[in-house]
């Protein structure tokens, strides 16, 4: 009993941490105030009629016991004074115009009472729900910037899907759960402790004994809370299995047609769906459960009170009255309502603590990439970029790259070539810091990149990587990307890029819409988009990544031509799978297995006897 009740105690304490993390992303202080003073006003005039039910019971049923004639002190700081005060005040109404005339009093009393209440409750309503939009609106902004600022390898490790599920459903329970448990906190305690007030002014004795038995209806409630927590993970991660799924298939829809794997994929999606609706309805079945348990437990509660004090003034072991031991069940049995409400929303937010733990854990993630304090800003390459002794594993996997050395002079072209997983873009990968080198380093004009403010060395590439990354946007705002240039501008990048001709043949020109990742262009045209981005950034240093592998011949041709016109006098990085691509580079670097094996010029290279590069040269020529 004593591990459980540990247990329970250490899950409390968790849940009760994971909260109030939470709420620092909710604005409390503009809140609090108004709330809690709008929840005491609605719940003083909410246990209004019950307080004062023994007076009016004394009255209607003959039991006036007050002297009219002497009106007694009315002091405000004084509740026994203030109900003395009531008591004469109705006493002296009933003798004077009668009980039917008392009845419509006490009917308006009620009425009155439950307007205020009500009044109050909804404006500490809206309350609430400015508090969930507030924290949502400030939660998912920290998630999403925390998610851009981590390093490549954090969403190499995980699914998109996952990390979109915490941006979205998971968000979505903590907005849900936030108004219950805020409303709980704030509101329902606030008004179980007036209850228990009044009710021990009423009678200390039976008060304490409702305390003592308590416990065991909360100990009842916290092991079910527990239970429902497990079940809200299984449902989280199931939900978050499934939103990987979607993208991964409407991302892939082209791939799946063309080898017909719907039944699979079919298949998949109905164990992933039915895993799901297994966890959800296990989940669902243990918190609809929390109510009707609450309910009997204060039922129970209600009725032992009822036998024990009924016990008590039947026998006459007790001071009070049978009208004022009525009027203290009738009170007591409201404190089942709080009492509910907080056991409720303890049951209903659980899934929303373990949305909160899955978005902190986000949150709370460090980036592998670090920034010194006071680091240097770049914003010219005036010398050279240097790779020294550069050594490089994904996480604990073997060497991808082993000792690599060179220098790419600035206003030189450096080609890097290799068989495919050779390691080629990782060295471009690793030029902007997309990931941290395992040992040696990289430098720009003997400065180390470590050293170098992130933004500012990203400001100085230009990127065109192997795959066309594009938007669901128009032309224009893609080939922008945020900066801002002229219409000519962008015009004049485009006819570089040899994108301009087709782009005038859309329907809208530069603003036609490209639907999702370019989906609407040919595979050409959304790389001849790419690299107009690159182009219009005009970037002191060019980093082409397979550039023109997705070109047709003709195309390809054309935009070679005008790469070389950009690149002429510039420092550029290729890395390319056609050799014929970068014949004129200044230098080219053989990559095999991680490691450099060759260093020349193209003329060079093809003069070596069972050279590397001279057979993947010859390759591609018997294949052309």
């Amino acid at each position: 009993m004593k591990s459980i009740r540990l247990t329970i105690t250490q899950f409390l304490y968790k849940t009760l941490k994971t909260f109030q993390r939470i709420l620092k992303y909710a604005p409390i202080q503009r809140f609090i105030l108004p709330f809690f003073t709008y929840s005491i006003i609605s719940s003083l005039f909410g246990i209004l009629t019950f307080t004062l039910i023994q007076t009016l019971l004394d009255v209607l049923f003959g039991k006036n016991e007050v002297n009219v004639s002497v009106p007694p002190i009315l002091k405000w700081n004084n509740l026994e004074s203030m109900v003395d005060y009531f008591n004469y005040s109705i006493n002296k109404f009933t003798s004077e115009k009668g009980k039917v005339k008392t009845l419509w009093l006490v009917c308006g009393i009620i009425i009155f009472s439950v307007l205020i209440s009500n009044i109050f409750r909804y404006l500490s309503s809206r309350i609430i729900e400015s508090v969930k939009g507030f924290t949502v609106l400030s939660l998912r902004k920290t998630v999403f910037e925390k998610a851009l600022k981590l390093n490549l390898s954090f969403f190499n490790d995980k699914r998109k899907g996952d990390i979109i599920s915490r941006l979205t459903t998971d968000i979505q329970e903590v907005e849900n759960s936030i108004g219950k448990a805020f409303s709980a906190i704030f509101k329902d305690v606030v008004l179980l402790i007036i209850f228990f007030i009044v009710l021990f002014w009423r009678s200390w004795e039976l008060t304490i004994f409702s305390l003592l038995i308590i416990p065991i209806s909360g100990f009842v409630i916290g092991s079910l809370t527990k239970k429902l927590k497990e079940s809200a993970t299984d449902v989280q991660q199931n939900q978050s299995n499934l939103i990987s799924l979607f993208d991964e298939v409407f991302g892939g829809i082209r791939v799946i047609k063309g080898f017909g794997a719907e039944k699979y994929i079919i298949e998949k999606f109905r164990n992933e769906n039915e895993g799901y609706f297994k966890s959800w309805l296990k989940m669902l079945f243990r918190q609809e459960a929390a109510p009707p348990v609450s309910e009997i437990l204060g039922v129970t509660l209600v009725a032992t009170i009822l036998l024990y004090g009924g016990t008590l003034v039947l026998s006459g072991d007790s001071n009070m009255t049978a009208s004022a031991f009525v009027a203290y069940i009738l009170l007591y049995s409201q404190v089942t309502r709080p009492a509910k409400e907080i056991s409720n929303a303890i049951a209903g937010t659980q899934r929303g603590i373990v949305a909160a733990d899955r978005i902190l854990s986000l949150i709370d993630t460090e980036s592998t990439i670090k920034e010194i304090e006071n680091p240097v800003e770049i914003s010219e390459i005036k010398d050279k970029i240097e790779f020294k002794n550069v050594h490089f594993r994904y996480n604990n996997s073997k060497e991808v790259l082993k000792n690599i050395n060179f220098t790419i002079p600035k206003g030189k072209t450096v080609a890097l070539v290799g068989s495919s997983g050779s390691g080629k873009s990782t060295i471009a990968d690793l030029l902007p810091r997309f990931y941290e080198v395992t040992s040696g380093e990289i430098l720009v004009d003997g400065i180390p990149i470590q050293n170098i403010k992130i933004e500012s060395l990203r400001k100085i590439m230009g990127i065109v990587t192997q795959e066309s990354i594009l938007f669901n946007d128009s032309i224009k705002n893609n080939i922008l990307f945020g900066s801002k240039f002229s219409e000519k501008e962008v015009e004049e990048a485009s006819k570089i890029a040899n994108a301009h001709q087709f782009i005038i043949q859309t329907k809208a020109g530069y603003e036609t819409f490209i639907g999702d990742r370019g989906g609407k262009l040919s595979g050409g045209q959304r790389q001849r988009l790419s690299i107009a981005r690159a182009i219009l950034k005009n970037p002191p240093l060019l980093v082409l990544d397979e550039a023109t592998s997705a070109l047709d011949t003709e195309s390809e041709k054309l935009v070679q031509e005008s790469l070389a016109k950009l690149m002429k006098n510039r420092t550029t990085l290729v890395i390319a799978h056609r050799l014929s691509t970068i014949q004129n580079a200044d230098e080219i670097i053989v990559i095999h297995k991680g490691e450099i094996v060759e260093k020349g010029t193209h003329n060079q290279l093809i003069t070596i006897e069972n050279g590397f590069y001279k057979k993947l040269n010859s390759m591609q020529e018997a294949s052309n």
